[in-house]
């Protein structure tokens, strides 16, 4: 995948912060740690969204029951009479 450079514009203690994290935590470059900041909030941002389909899913209405549900769909899925 290509990568595009972005610039930031850190205080001086924003930076002092990350140069140290950086040497703290094994990190080869200030760019290395801030892709592995963004992961984690995109997977942070993923796990949110499965929270709310899970809450949509649980504060609906219930559905119908299987029986009913699978002999419509076995109802749907028979070709027409005469194809």
């Amino acid at each position: 995948m290509p990568t595009i450079t972005m610039n930031i514009s850190l205080p001086d203690t924003l930076k002092a912060f990350v140069d140290q994290r950086v040497a703290d935590r094994g990190y080869g470059s200030h760019s290395e740690y801030v892709r592995d900041l963004v992961r984690k909030d995109e997977l942070e941002a993923a796990k949110e969204q499965m929270r709310a389909l899970i809450a949509a899913g649980l504060n609906s209405p219930p559905g119908k029951p299987w029986g009913e549900l699978r002999g419509d769909l076995l109802k749907r899925a028979k070709p027409p009479a005469g194809a």
